[in-house]
This record gives structure tokens, sequence and C-alpha cells, in this order.
């Protein structure tokens, strides 16, 4: 909520728009924090300038900065509210478990480490879900504060960390940072046999098919982009090796699918790795895939990191296998992020218009749309400066009717005549025609 000063007058309302609220249309303030006037009064009082941002009269579809203060005249209030929200009513010991998982609390995000077999969404048949126990951190005696809000997801069977927004406003604001790429996240996973070749990049396009068990992302050519980068940390002899992957797509499924690819299934994924996925002897036959660290900026200027420690059976098949965590600090490769879909749009327009600049003038074939034979698609230069008009004709062959003359072929010497004229005729205007002579006795 923003803060509030008191008024100069009893029935004026004035706030300061907070950090969350930086760079939001004026109307979505009002929705966020006022919800009960509705936006045809929110109209009205901009037209007739009773709403003010810094003294000035402001439009609803103005943005608003942070540290601005918005004048709110008094009144307003719809007498129907709508229905309100229902609370859900969670038990204690689910109250327990999402007071578990909180890694780190501030006033615009809540990180938690979300152990594996919860779904982060509920579904058909799923009632227990993390958007369910996010209503834990919604204090039942203010309603007026919002209710956390999820800004990315994990699948069901992989754990760790898992980054919720404590406002609408830093909601929105983690949300570019996810579609923007500018989030990093390193996960670990356990893998069959041991990749040839150590570090690299898996560049695979991904599409959903219908499959065995319901939809599966599988490889495809003309789906959509896919790229992660994974390396190997160590290995257990030929069996398994532990690999650190970066992903700088988010498709769903995109590291299980990716490594499945190359062959070396991630361990206990019997969805896309079959029974190849399960290792003999005391691993266990869980999900060995956990999101470690999470790197995103933070509404308030400061860079949020955290990590999340791996859950018990990952742990145990860690120690097993002879793997130390602190092999590994999980930090990402330095460099900057990946172009966003925003920044390759922009991208293909300049190119494109860079390549009509190029072909302004072009004369093309209608059916081939190749350009046509004979004409030049190139700006005039100095050299085509004789072929103008007034200078020297082109050569080849005139249209017209009758079949062609064809062009006499050029001698040694420069004979001053214009190619392609017929033999014997001069170049030039034809000569006068002499006046014939008088009879005698003609006047």
């Amino acid at each position: 909520m923003p803060e509030q000063f008191p008024a100069q007058e009893d029935t004026i309302r004035r706030f300061t728009v907070g950090h969350d609220d930086d760079g939001a249309r004026l109307d979505r303030w009002f929705k966020r924090h006022m919800p009960q006037i509705g936006f045809n009064t929110i109209s009205r009082w901009a037209r007739t300038g009773q709403i003010r941002v810094d003294g000035k009269r402001a439009k609803p579809e103005d943005r608003i900065v942070a540290g601005q203060e918005i004048r709110v005249p008094p009144g307003g209030e719809s007498l129907s509210k709508g229905p309100q929200r229902q609370r859900i009513q969670l038990s204690d010991e689910e109250l327990a478990e999402a007071d578990e998982m909180v890694l780190h609390r501030d006033r615009a995000a809540i990180v938690l480490n979300k152990p594996p077999g919860l779904a982060t969404q509920g579904g058909t048949g799923t009632k227990h879900h993390v958007d369910r126990l996010l209503e834990a951190f919604v204090p039942e005696e203010d309603s007026k504060v919002p209710r956390p809000r999820l800004v990315h997801r994990l699948d069901k069977d992989t754990s760790g960390v898992l980054l919720t927004a404590a406002t609408p406003g830093s909601a929105a604001f983690f949300s570019k940072r996810f579609s923007g790429r500018s989030a990093k996240k390193i996960y670990w996973a356990l893998v069959t046999g041991v990749p040839d070749i150590s570090a690299g990049t898996i560049d695979l396009a991904l599409a959903k098919q219908p499959g065995t068990g319901g939809e599966k992302m599988m490889p495809d050519p003309e789906g959509q982009p896919a790229r992660t980068k994974y390396r190997v940390v160590d290995r257990a002899g030929n069996r398994a090796a532990w690999v650190e992957l970066e992903p700088l797509t988010g498709r769903t499924h995109q590291l299980r699918v990716h490594l499945a690819a190359i062959g070396h299934p991630i361990v206990g994924d019997g969805k896309y790795g079959g029974q190849a996925a399960f290792l003999t002897g005391s691993i266990s036959r869980k999900m060995h895939l956990h999101a470690r660290r999470l790197i995103i900026d933070h509404p308030d200027g400061t860079p949020l990191d955290v990590t999340a420690p791996l859950p018990d059976h990952f742990a145990a098949s860690m120690q097993q296998l002879g793997f130390d965590e602190n092999a590994s600090a999980a930090l990402p490769e330095e460099g900057p992020p990946p172009p966003s879909r925003e920044d390759r749009k922009i991208a293909a327009r300049r190119h494109a218009k860079d390549l009509r600049k190029e072909r302004r003038g072009e004369r093309r074939d209608r059916t081939t749309g190749s350009p046509k034979p004979g004409k030049p698609t190139t700006k005039r230069s100095d050299a085509a400066a004789p072929f103008e008009k007034g200078g020297v004709k082109r050569s080849g062959v005139k249209k017209g009717k009758g079949s062609p003359q064809p062009a006499a072929k050029s001698s040694g010497r420069s004979s001053g005549k214009p190619a392609g004229r017929p033999p014997g005729k001069a170049a030039g205007k034809p000569a006068s025609r002499k006046p014939s002579p008088r009879k005698p006795g003609s006047r």
C-alpha cells in the first residue's frame, strides 16, 4: 500500500507512489490500491482535473513514477463493490509446510524451496499445491494486504528455488525479468552415463506432441527454439554424472528433453528416459533435478541471490555416488543475456528495412520474383553517365516491326559511327536536298 500523507483537508486524500508501482498506469494504480473506485469515476475525475499527479492534471493512461504524489478527491466509492475474494482456510499442517519452505522474504518477494512431488499450481485432481499454500502469507487481520503471486513455475517432481511476488507491482517487475531472460537460473541434475563433451550448449527446438501417458515435449525442427548450457561437474565412472544446467530459454520440460535427446536422461525421469533413467542399487527412483540457485534483479535495486539446499533423496544419491556439493558454487557464466523476443523483433524489422533500402528502385519479374535481366540494380554511378540522354546511344536490338538487324561487329579502329547503324549511312542529321534548276521562262 502506498504511503498516505495527512490531508490538508479532511476529504482530500494524498498518496506517494511506491517502487512497486513505478511505471504503472494511473488507472492500474487505482485498481491495485483503491479497487472500490470504478473506472468511470476515475475518468470523470481526470476530465474535470480533480486527479492530480505532482500538482498536474493526469489521464488514466498516464504512467506514474515512484515518489510522485497522487491527489485523490473525496468519495467515489461504488455502492456495489462486487464479490469479495473468499479466503482459503488452511490446516495447521499446511501452515507449517508453507512456513518451512521459506528461504527469503521481503516486502517484494517470497522465495520458497519447493519440495519434489508438490505441484506449483492446481489442476484436475490436484488440490494440494504451492498456489494454495500462498494463502498462509496473507494476514487475517489485514484484508488490504495483497495475496502473493506466482511469477514462474517448476515441474511437480522438480525441487528447488521458486520465486513468488508479494505485491502486484513486484509481480510485473519479476515477470519482465523472466521474459527478458535477464534472470539467471542454475539447476543441478544427476544423469545416467557420462556425456562425451564435458561442457557445451544444447540447441534443439521443441514442440508439444501427443504420446503415451499424455502430451510430451519432443524435438521438432519446426518447434520453438530451446537452448541449454550444461557442464559436467563430476562423474561416477561411466555409471552416472553430476551435471550443472543453465537454461537460456524457458520451454516446458526443456532440461529433461534436452538431456534425454543427447542420450543421458535425468535419473528418475521415466517419462522421457524410460527404464534407462533408473540406476540399480539403492539410488532413489525420484527425479534428480533441482533448481539450485536464482539470481534476479530486485525492485529495490539490489540483485536477489538465493540458493536452495538439496532435498533428502538428492543429497543421499550424491553421497552414495561420491559427489561433493562443494565442488560447484552454481555460478552462472558471465556475459550478456540472450536477446529477448522483443529484441529479436526489433532486429528483424531493422534488417527488413535495410533490405528494402538496398532494393529500392529495382524492377522485378512478376512471375519469378528475380531481378529482370539487363536492368541496373544499383544506384547511378559515373560510369553510367555516357548512356544517359544526350550521350552515346546503347547498342543492341531495337524494338519495332520486322526482324531486327544484327549489330555490326566492332573492329579494331574507331569508325566514328554509332554501333548498330547500317553501313553506308553517315551519322548525324541527313544532308539538305539541293533545289532543282529553274527552267527558262518560269517565274
